[in-house]
């Protein structure tokens, strides 16, 4: 069994209120960072090796470190709740059945960033979750862990939950402070970055739901226990939401050391595929990130098993390789369509563009037309080249990364499903009624024997 540290006690009821939260030993971890210095707990969040949960990957303890400290101003942290990834719900299970590990963590880093007034900005869409939030933000300030000098210490805390308007931008840190401060939710140019002008042009941490849950453990048992927990520079456990073509659909907590394979066909997680079809592809990290074949998620391209971790996922680069991103794994069998697939991310991505760069603008739409047109058997060949030729212009050339999220699966889907694009074309009437199918997907690739 893998080791739990955020969802050990989400089985117990009542767990989301304090009462009960803290029975199960909530809080003390907050008791005891109060007890610390702020540098005392930044130097733990470093040794723990946490990266962001949001998708980005980057150190937690280095993000902090950045936060700039000018003398009389104000320090915020942020919370990103704005969960909007297709594919992704791991935050929403914690808000959710944790509100209080949320808020214990909230109250760690707002005293090590010395921010007196944080926020929650939470997915417009999540309309039930807010109140869950606010009641245990109201439970914790009766008891003295928020508001005017929490436990004696001198130190003050508020926590605020905004609602979001329902835009997937504003999961993009500087369009979420736009959008807190009352304006459109556009993307800044960077720099300056949020750690040295963010909210209202203040130093601002924006982090994961996650990520700050993720505090509550480290101060709990030391940053150095919690880097011994998965491998390299994947430490710590890490919330994967399941979905798809899988028998067991979930939220799972995984500590980063087993298989791809393990992960899909064990009882523990994901309890295999229904109804004993193949497995054909997968997006391991949310809609964004690249999708791979069968063949190439369960092993890398050297024939070496493939690791539900950064490193591993990662490796052979996109030619053969993905992400973790924020973990939104998403299985497809035998009888999925990529092409269709493929389409309705593109359709996603042009919705949920804010218009404000060009290529990302005029791209994403171009995207979803020719893609509508190849699903529907209206294609051509040279449709392909030009996908693959747009999404070229899309990719870094944007203010914020949704250009990329919105490229990289078009790239994939065509660097490693080709076939089944032109299987599209060349199949105008058969493809409106039964699926290209497995194909090769699920082939043995074969390894050059080393000298």
């Amino acid at each position: 069994m893998s080791k739990k540290l955020l969802l050990k006690d989400a089985h117990i009821e009542g767990i989301r209120y304090l009462e009960t939260y803290r029975k199960q030993g909530g809080y003390t971890a907050a008791e005891k960072a109060l007890k610390m210095t702020p540098d005392e707990i930044l130097e733990e969040v470093k040794t723990s090796g946490l990266r962001g949960r949001g998708g980005a990957g980057f150190p937690t303890g280095m993000k902090w470190s950045f936060l700039a400290k000018p003398e009389g101003v104000p320090r915020h942290l942020v919370v990103n709740a704005d969960e909007s990834e297709p594919g992704t719900f791991k935050d929403r299970y914690l808000m959710e059945f944790l509100p209080h590990l949320l808020i214990e963590g909230m109250l760690i880093s707002s005293y090590c960033l010395g921010s007196n007034v944080s926020y929650i900005y939470i997915r417009g869409e999540y309309s039930w979750i807010p109140d869950i939030l606010e009641e245990a933000i109201d439970e914790a300030k009766a008891a003295g862990f928020l508001g005017k000098n929490i436990l004696g210490t001198g130190f003050d805390c508020e926590i605020y939950v905004q609602r979001g308007g329902g835009a997937y931008i504003c999961g993009e840190e500087t369009a979420l402070l736009e959008s807190l401060e009352g304006k459109r939710g556009n993307p800044r140019l960077k720099p300056p970055f949020p750690a040295v002008k963010g909210l209202w042009e203040r130093p601002t941490v924006v982090n994961n739901v996650e990520s700050i849950a993720a505090i509550v453990p480290i101060i709990d048992i030391t940053g150095a226990e919690y880097a011994k927990i998965g491998i390299g520079r994947s430490t710590g456990t890490k919330l994967i939401s399941a979905c798809g073509n899988i028998n067991k659909p979930g939220v799972y907590e995984i500590d980063m050391t087993i298989t791809v394979e393990e992960f899909i066909y064990s009882e523990e997680y994901c309890g295999g595929i229904p109804n004993g079809k193949k497995l054909k592809a997968c997006i391991p990290g949310g809609s964004s990130v690249p999708i791979v074949p069968a063949n190439l998620l369960l092993k890398t391209v050297n024939g070496e098993p493939r690791y539900m971790n950064y490193e591993s996922l990662a490796d052979g680069g996109f030619a053969t390789g993905t992400m973790m991103g924020s973990g939104g794994f998403i299985v497809l069998d035998e009888d999925q369509c990529v092409v269709e697939h493929t389409m309705t991310l593109a359709r996603f991505y042009h919705h949920e563009s804010c218009g404000q760069c060009t290529p990302c603008r005029e791209g994403t739409g171009w995207m979803h037309k020719i893609l509508k047109k190849i699903e529907k058997g209206e294609g051509k060949m040279e449709d392909i080249d030009l996908l693959w030729d747009i999404q070229r212009k899309i990719e870094g050339n944007t203010i914020c990364p949704l250009g990329d999220a919105a490229a990289w699966p078009v790239a994939a889907a065509i660097r490693h499903f080709r076939d089944e694009f032109e299987w599209h074309v060349k199949n105008p009437e058969l493809c409106l009624t039964q699926n290209y199918g497995l194909a090769n997907y699920a082939d043995p690739i074969p390894v050059a024997a080393s000298n």
